[in-house]
C-alpha cells in the first residue's frame, strides 16, 4: 500500500497546489479514494510539481542577485 505523502507543511499556492507534498488540492481530498497505480502517479505528479517549484524559486532568487 502506498504511504500518504503529506509532510504536514499544508499551505496551498494560488493554484490550489500544496507547497509541502506537491498534491493538488483534488489529490489531496481524493486520495483515499484512488487505487494503487492512481497513487503511484499522483506521486510521480506531485514530485514534478515540487521540483518545478524548486527551480523557479532558484531562478527567482539568480534574478534578484546583485552582479
Amino acid at each position: 500500500m502506498t504511504e500518504q505523502p503529506c509532510v504536514r507543511n499544508c499551505c496551498l499556492d494560488p493554484a490550489d497546489v500544496c507547497l509541502g507534498c506537491g498534491r493538488s488540492l483534488p489529490e489531496i481530498t481524493g486520495w483515499r479514494e484512488v487505487n494503487e497505480q492512481e497513487k503511484q502517479q499522483i506521486l510521480q505528479r506531485a514530485q514534478q510539481r515540487l521540483q518545478q517549484m524548486a527551480d523557479s524559486q532558484l531562478r527567482r532568487r539568480a534574478a534578484n542577485r546583485p552582479e
